[in-house]
């Protein structure tokens, strides 16, 4: 069994200068109560969460850790994304911040700006778009192991069930 992370297009309308989230959201949410639970959950798990105010269109950074993920130590891209985006409040859809994200991991940046200007990843993640609708994914994140399908942040306990149902082997301590 291998992992594959999936992107997946959860605003993909979104204007590059990205949408407020009482604008996003309306009144089917109570936007204030939402950033109060994600800040919960994210402490609970000992994870950093900025008070974000806005969301951002995340094609070129879905582009950008595509091409990371080919690269030695560019999975780190996948961390740094999540900080710049839900702790420091970046606009991913810019493209000058992204070369900065993969500097801050080790990648090159001229690389990295070269690669967005050309959109050579386009067809990469066109593709996981295409595997995500196949999939059923309609939020994020979503786990599917064997076509079951589990949603949504989730204690390590059920993460380790979908595994285990899908014929993962548990290793010996």
């Amino acid at each position: 069994m291998r992992l594959q992370h999936t992107v997946f297009p959860l605003h993909p309308d979104t204007p590059e200068e990205g949408l407020a989230l009482e604008e996003l959201f309306g009144s089917r949410l109570d936007v204030e109560a939402m950033r109060w639970r994600m800040a919960e959950l994210m402490a609970e798990e000992g994870l950093p969460y900025g008070d974000r105010t806005h969301t951002y269109n995340s094609r070129l950074a879905q582009e950008l850790a595509k091409w990371a993920d080919r690269r030695p130590g560019g999975e780190a891209i996948h961390g740094a994304l999540y900080r710049a985006y839900f702790v420091d409040g970046v606009n991913l859809a810019k493209i000058e911040e992204l070369p900065r994200i993969a500097e801050s991991v080790g990648l090159s940046g001229v690389e990295a700006r070269e690669m967005l200007e050309a959109r050579s990843e386009r067809d990469a993640v066109d593709t996981d778009w295409a595997r995500a609708r196949a999939l059923g994914v309609t939020g994020v994140p979503t786990f599917v192991a064997n076509s079951v399908a589990v949603v949504g942040a989730q204690p390590y306990e059920i993460l380790e069930q979908l595994i285990i149902q899908a014929g993962a082997q548990q290793r010996s301590a």
